[in-house]
C-alpha cells in the first residue's frame, strides 16, 4: 500500500527570473530574539524549478519540496499567491 506523503511548503516574493527554467526565492521568517525579545527577520534564498506556473519578478509564490534536480535546485513553484503589481 503506497503511503502519500505530504510535501513540505513554503511562501516567498521571486527576486530572480534570470535563469532558464528556474526562479529564485526570498523566504522571509520572523525570530523572537532569544535575549532582547524582540522579532527579528531572517531571510533565506531557495532556487525553485519552474514547469507550468510562470511567476514574474515580485510575485508571492508557494514552494514545495521535490527531489533534486540539480546541485542546489530542491524546490518546486506550485502556484502563484499574489502577482506583483506595476506601479507608474
Amino acid at each position: 500500500m503506497a503511503v502519500k506523503r505530504r510535501r513540505q511548503t513554503l511562501m516567498g516574493e521571486v527576486v530572480s527570473t534570470k535563469m532558464d527554467k528556474t526562479v529564485t526565492v526570498k523566504v522571509t521568517r520572523k525570530v523572537r530574539h532569544p535575549l532582547y525579545k524582540k522579532f527579528v527577520k531572517h531571510y533565506k534564498k531557495y532556487l525553485s524549478h519552474v514547469t507550468s506556473v510562470e511567476p514574474s519578478l515580485g510575485d508571492i509564490v508557494k514552494i514545495s519540496s521535490i527531489h533534486p534536480i540539480s546541485k542546489l535546485k530542491r524546490w518546486q513553484v506550485s502556484e502563484i499567491i499574489r502577482k506583483s503589481e506595476k506601479i507608474g
